[in-house]
């Protein structure tokens, strides 16, 4: 069972004559194809009736854009009539306590959904001319995990969370994630998000960030490597990865006047990280598993675009 939501009052409809953003991105894409893609959530069919998905969604989207927790989504969705407003509550509507929010969450991670739900909105913004496929620009920045750093020689099965992992160098220690995306040039707009321990190469999800229908794919030094040179030849994508300067292979004067050319381009993606980082503040994790972690950030990505396509279309 389920509960109806969205019968407005006289009060609803005064309250509504005050638009913002998030008006602007409840009308940016059609809800109803997200919905569809979580179709497969059931309601219970014992108990209270309980809220759609496509309700839930939205709130975590606002969990995204406002960085609260449960608890504190719940409270502001009691407090701001404009959270009702965007997730289709009505005044007298109860609105959805931080356990359902955690359980629902827990749902997209068992479905896997968060990727799908990313594809859509993008699919979308595709087709209303916002992604440019000039390039592709991909990078990779370490997140903090949300758990104690081990001791020295703890067993894995006793660490807080045994997921993360400390990265691959020695001089920058760092215990956590490593978030890999790759952005459309232009645009802004994340095409591809994957998260990973922070122990994994830049290189390892390379091919996985390649679209196919970009005209360039651009990285820095990390990514230099002759098998993801030769993949993108086989594609037809140009190759915008700077060259590494290795003892065996130096790099000549034009290597390092295309390095120059590429970075001007390849910069555009440190943007996307610094939104993530300073205003979403996601320079720590939520959770402390790596499929919550990787959802959490799916949903950011999501977020961002939705926030990016308003602009865009303004």
């Amino acid at each position: 069972m389920r509960r109806t939501f969205g019968q407005l009052t006289l009060a609803d409809g005064l309250v509504a004559q005050r638009s913002g953003a998030l008006d602007g991105i409840a009308k940016l894409v059609d809800w109803a194809a997200l919905e569809t893609l979580m179709s497969s959530i059931q309601a219970a069919p014992v108990g209270r009736p309980g809220y759609g998905p496509l309700v839930l969604l939205r709130c975590l989207l606002l969990q995204q854009w406002y960085g609260l927790s449960d608890p504190g989504l719940e409270e502001a969705l009691v407090d701001r009539l404009s959270f009702r407003r965007f997730v289709g509550l009505s005044l007298s509507d109860c609105v959805p306590d931080h356990s359902t929010l955690s359980r629902f969450r827990q749902v997209l991670v068992q479905q896997r959904l968060g990727e799908r739900l990313l594809g859509e909105v993008n699919r979308q913004l595709d087709r209303k001319g916002l992604m440019l496929k000039r390039g592709t620009l991909v990078d990779a920045s370490l997140v903090a995990a949300n758990a104690r750093r081990p001791r020295s020689g703890e067993p894995r099965e006793e660490l807080s969370d045994p997921d993360a992992a400390w990265n691959a160098m020695p001089e920058k220690p760092h215990y956590g994630y490593k978030a890999h995306v790759a952005v459309d040039e232009g645009s802004g707009l994340v095409r591809q998000a994957i998260l990973t321990p922070g122990n994994v190469s830049d290189r390892t999800p390379a091919p996985q960030l390649i679209q196919g229908d970009e005209q360039a794919f651009y990285g820095d030094k990390g990514y230099d490597g002759w098998w993801l040179s030769a993949r993108l030849a086989e594609r037809g994508i140009a190759d915008g990865i700077m060259r590494a300067n290795y003892r065996q292979r130096r790099l000549s004067r034009e290597d390092r006047a295309r390095n120059r050319a590429i970075a001007k381009v390849r910069c555009q993606v440190e943007r996307t990280f610094a939104i993530l980082k300073q205003w979403y503040g996601f320079t720590r994790v939520r959770y402390r598993s790596l499929a919550r972690n990787a959802l959490q950030l799916q949903l950011l990505c999501t977020a961002l675009n939705l926030r990016r396509g308003l602009v865009l279309t303004a």
